[in-house]
Order: C-alpha cells, then sequence, then structure tokens
C-alpha cells in the first residue's frame, strides 16, 4: 500500500506499527507506561532502533511492570547496564525507574495514568490535517504544558518533544497525513 505516512516505509517493522499501532487511541496504562519508558529511552535516537530493541526492553524490564521497576536497585541498574539487547544508558535507566514511582503516585491519585494523560487533550483525539511530513510539528502548546506539568510531578526524560511523540504514539493526536489510509480509520476509531 503506498498511500502511507513516508516515515513509515523504511523497514517492514515500521510499516506493521505504523499499520497497526501509531495514532491508535490507546488507554491502558501498562501500555501506557511502555510507551512512556520507550519514548524516554527514544531521546537522540531514532524510532527504528526502540522499534529494533522493543523485545529486549520488555524481558529486562520485567514486561514495564511499573511496580517492579519502582523497586529496581542498584544491582537491577548494573545488570541493565550490561544489557546489550537495550539502550544501556544509566541517566535513562535511573529515569525509567523515577518514572515508575511518578506513574504509582499518579494511579493511585487519579484512579489511572490514562485519566491523567489524557486531561491534557480534554480526553479526546486532536485531529490534525497535515497533508505534508514536514507541516507537522515536533512540539506543541499541549505538549509543552505535558512537559512542564510532567517534570513538576516527579517524571524525567519528558520534555516537550518527546512528550509530543508519546502524545502521536498513544493516539492523543492524529498525526497521520490526509491522504494516509490510516489518517480516516485512527479517525474513527478515537473517542
Amino acid at each position: 500500500m503506498d498511500n502511507r505516512c513516508k516515515w513509515s516505509k523504511g523497514s517492514e517493522l515500521y510499516m506493521e506499527y505504523h499499520d497497526k499501532e501509531w495514532g491508535v487511541p490507546l488507554h491502558d496504562d501498562d501500555e501506557l507506561f511502555e510507551f512512556l519508558i520507550l519514548e524516554g529511552f527514544q531521546a537522540g535516537l531514532s524510532w527504528s532502533t526502540i522499534l529494533n530493541k522493543r523485545e529486549a526492553f520488555r524481558q529486562a524490564f520485567d514486561d514495564f511492570d511499573a511496580k517492579t521497576i519502582a523497586a529496581y536497585n542498584e544491582a537491577k541498574v548494573a545488570e541493565l547496564l550490561q544489557n546489550k539487547g537495550i539502550i544501556r544508558n544509566k541517566l535513562k535507566i535511573n529515569a525509567a525507574i523515577k518514572n515508575a514511582i511518578a506513574f504509582l503516585r499518579i494511579q493511585a491519585e487519579y484512579g489511572s495514568f490514562d485519566k491523567y494523560i489524557w486531561q491534557f487533550t480534554n480526553y479526546a483525539t486532536v485531529q490534525n490535517q497535515f497533508e505534508k511530513e514536514s507541516d507537522i510539528p515536533a512540539t506543541t502548546a499541549i505538549s509543552d504544558k505535558m512537559s512542564k506539568q510532567l517534570k513538576k510531578d516527579g517524571f524525567s526524560f519528558v520534555g516537550s518533544t518527546i512528550c509530543y511523540a508519546f502524545m502521536q504514539a498513544i493516539g492523543m493526536v492524529n498525526d497521520h497525513i490526509t491522504s494516509c489510509f490510516r489518517y480516516n480509520e485512527c479517525r474513527s476509531l478515537s473517542i
């Protein structure tokens, strides 16, 4: 299928991610946490690097179980730093632990992380209408606000660019270009 976002044509893995996940509204706390952690690890790298290591990340980080990650100690951090299957960056690993702690606190306060994170778009997908990928911004006023609040609430590696990529991935914004076959499909999935 040729009428898809150009960025997805790099590999089979990219196409599958584009066609099945990217831009689909996501409300499962466990999956939201996984994307938040993966987006943090992606900082300064390509998303294809993360996709290629996604299964290794799942194994290394106990299937992104926030309670388990929140309890990681120095020995676990040292083990992760030796794991060639993931991004071995101590700052990012420590941020994942910090984010797990903040995530659990938010869940307790709001009843779910989903309720907390979707408040930034008033619990609905922002339906953008970009005709060219070059028109898609790296940040928006909403991602700026989200980033500021996440940092205030104890999260790390949540700059505005990371937040916007997270919003795109979990369907808080529909940034498929309008000629992409997924644009209307994702639009119809929105709340």
